[in-house]
């Protein structure tokens, strides 16, 4: 079904059709690089409009909040500058740089010249030290790029843990908020930073980043580096929610490939607000080297992006302050705002949005756009294929509910699978099966050679673990992911079902559906969801209108839990991980306690396990408490209170 309702504000479009898409392909791809390569790629943008400006940056929401502009010509420098300062740390090819920082200029300068020194390595901060330390150990990074102190974060003391505890970073560099500051703001940015605590190690050396920059040449790189395409530019972690998070290797090919697509997909100049955390490869690449390749500008919402404080309450304000032509959030982003009124701001200046990295309720782009009106469209890539494998076409024509076609040069298709998870056959368009992609964006793979097994579809086609249709036009639509299935007693329900039909009551703001273990059918579907500001109702209505509401028996969940907040996840995704270990815990405890058990149940996760149980309780329960939850699909381990303490610390 196509849409016109948005025409008024078309922009210059894309490719429109599945034809649009097989034109271009007659040309090779390789063709339409300047370079193969991270750096290069920048280096032809910044050279083709040296005085437009590239980034500029907010530190604070307010309509009065200082801002800081860098053009073209200062990215390119500032990018040399930092990968010289990396090369002089002794970093090289195949030497790998950990990012731990939140939105700054100083995170592109950084992100980019660790990969024209070696290899960038960006690791989401709000992951607790022994993850980060795992990331670190597994990638030998030796070089960290650390946040400087400054009130109310808790980075550099993060920082600090993981150099003692990595003996592979040599060097740490140190970036402070200090010169987007003024007055006794700096000052005590400044005193964060001269009291703050050191690491133990005497062998590490401490270089302030913005120092470092300043004492290297910006024209050239003095490592003389010639890139091969194949060259790995950068490790994005996935995951982090249970277990150890795996490490996806980029090369310089896939994401200079995909940079130049973007500028084909969505042509023309672009004035892009910057929410989502560059260490996620959606913002590291649409509001990164993807958006300078086309000559874009990157307007940076505060060190936090959309979690900064004030930039949602004020987000319309700050569209009308930088004329911002486009914007890309996730779905609880755009539910939120579909909920804030414009208050009279003027946001003519907005041609569209894009939603990504988790399917998109079809209520939320619904009210999202009555507010907006701009149209909503969605895209569809992952991290193992440098972020973007489909676009909806930025045309006043689009295809509702899908995430659009293929990228150019990149082959996707629907694939029937053995029960060894290989390619047993394509599917019929219309006909649900694994999507699978191929092509230059594909990831080499996993750092970790036991993460790669089964990955592979086919020699080069990459198993998405998604589920989707190609309908006559080669539109892509997404039906759900296999590990995010409900499976009850055999019957697999797409929990989309459940939450399109819980985000119909008005008084839901947020919901996911997850399954909880159950005995006998294996799992249960739940639901957790938060309200609107100002409305109240109870559990027990909300399972008066999913009986309903949900088109499929099976799927009406057998509990609705009302949250004060969602879990999210640090780009604002549903962690659905979060809440399923909530659901276990729900069971286990309910489970003890209706057999006169006391216990105390709290759900970890684990590296070997992904997650487990914990179940304290007396040492005479302890036996009849493993025999209860032994049967669950899920592992327990039941300890007395002491050894249980005892373990948490």
């Amino acid at each position: 079904m196509l849409d016109t309702s948005h025409a008024r504000r078309e922009r210059p479009a894309g490719p429109r059709t599945l034809a649009d898409i097989l034109a271009l392909e007659q040309t090779p791809w390789q063709d339409r690089l300047p370079a193969a390569n991270t750096y290069e790629l920048l280096c032809h943008a910044c050279d083709r409009h040296p005085d437009k400006t590239a980034l500029r940056f907010v530190a604070g929401a307010e309509p009065d909040a200082a801002e800081f502009a860098v053009d073209y010509r200062s990215l390119k420098a500032r990018v040399t500058q930092a990968a010289n300062a990396f090369h002089r740390a002794g970093i090289g090819p195949g030497n790998a740089v950990t990012l731990l920082l939140p939105n700054l200029p100083e995170t592109h300068f950084a992100l980019l010249g660790a990969q024209a020194a070696g290899i960038a390595s960006p690791v989401n901060p709000m992951l607790e030290v022994e993850q980060i330390a795992s990331i670190v150990d597994e990638t030998q990074a030796e070089a960290l790029v650390a946040f400087a102190p400054a009130p109310g974060s808790e980075l550099w003391d993060k920082a600090v843990a993981v150099v003692d505890r990595c003996p592979s970073i040599r060097t740490l560099f140190v970036v402070s908020l200090a010169p987007y500051a003024a007055g006794t703001a700096r000052s005590l940015l400044e005193d964060l930073l001269a009291t703050a605590t050191r690491p133990a190690r005497p062998d590490v050396g401490i270089i302030q980043f913005g120092e470092a920059l300043e004492a290297e040449r910006a024209d050239r790189l003095d490592s003389g580096r010639r890139f091969a395409p194949g060259d790995i530019s950068a490790y994005f972690h996935t995951g982090g929610t249970t277990g150890l998070p795996k490490v996806a290797t980029h090369s310089h090919q896939n994401d200079a490939f995909v940079a130049a697509m973007l500028g084909v997909m969505i042509p023309g100049h672009n004035v892009i607000l910057c929410g989502l955390p560059l260490f996620h490869v959606n913002g590291a690449m649409v509001t990164g080297i993807g958006a300078f390749q086309a000559g874009w500008e990157v307007v940076m919402l505060t060190p936090a992006g959309y979690r900064g404080k004030g930039v949602l309450p004020n987000f319309w304000k700050l569209v009308e302050r930088f004329r911002a032509n486009s914007f890309s959030g996730v779905p609880t982003i755009f539910s939120t705002l579909a909920d804030l009124p414009l208050d009279g701001a003027d946001i003519s200046s907005l041609y569209y949005a894009f939603c990504g990295a988790a399917p998109l309720p079809a209520e939320v782009a619904r009210r999202f756009e009555l507010v907006a009106d701009i149209p909503l469209h969605q895209g569809y890539g992952l991290t193992e294929a440098a972020c973007i494998s489909t676009i909806d076409p930025v045309s006043s024509l689009r295809r509702l509910d899908t995430v659009g076609l293929r990228l150019p040069h990149q082959q996707l298709k629907i694939w029937k699978i053995d029960g060894s998870g290989h390619a047993a056959g394509e599917c019929a368009p219309g006909e649900t099966g694994v999507i699978g992609v191929c092509g230059p964006n594909v990831f080499p793979g996993y750092l970790r050679d036991k993460d790669n097994r089964g990955i592979w579809l086919k020699p080069g086609w990459l198993n998405t673990g998604d589920l989707g249709y190609l309908d006559q036009d080669g539109y892509l639509h997404l039906t759900g992911r296999a590990k995010d299935l409900i499976i009850r007693g055999g019957h697999n329900i797409d929990p989309a079902l459940i939450e399109e039909a819980l985000h119909g009551h008005p008084a839901v703001a947020h919901a996911a559906a997850v399954g909880q273990p159950d005995l006998h059918a294996g799992e249960l579907p739940v639901a957790y969801v938060t309200l609107k500001p100002g409305q109240q109702v109870q559990a027990g209505d909300l399972m008066d209108f999913a009986r309903v509401a949900v088109p499929e028996r099976a799927a009406v969940p057998v509990r609705i839990e009302i949250l004060a907040e969602m879990s999210l996840t640090a780009v604002g995704k549903i962690a659905k991980a979060e809440l399923r270990m909530r659901a276990v815990a729900h069971v286990f405890s309910e489970v003890l306690a209706g057999n006169g058990i006391v216990a105390g149940v709290q759900v970890r996760t684990d590296p070997r396990h992904g997650a487990i149980a914990f179940v304290s309780c007396a040492p005479q329960d302890q036996d009849q408490a493993r025999a209860l939850l032994g049967g669950f699909p899920f592992p327990a381990s039941v300890l007395s209170g002491g050894e249980a303490m005892a373990d948490e610390e």
